[in-house]
């Protein structure tokens, strides 16, 4: 990555957690998590390294093959 996209990163980075600890912080609170502080971004960052793995491992269970796959018969 180029430095500029790293400097856009950070910059959206900083306005995200500005907007859920200052602009979002009054919306009700119904649920025990909603107390949590940044639990969406946690549970936002948790799907994706989630959706990450699991889709590795199925790739390499349905997708990949051995090298030799063709040269077995």
């Amino acid at each position: 990555m180029k430095k500029w996209h790293w400097i856009l990163l950070g910059v959206i980075t900083l306005i995200t957690l500005f907007s859920e600890f200052v602009l979002l912080a009054d919306y009700p609170k119904k649920h025990w998590w909603s107390y949590i502080p940044a639990f969406y971004i946690l549970w936002g960052f948790v799907g994706c390294v989630a959706i990450i793995y699991i889709s590795k491992w199925l790739g390499k269970l349905f997708i990949q093959r051995k090298e030799d796959y063709y040269d077995a018969d």
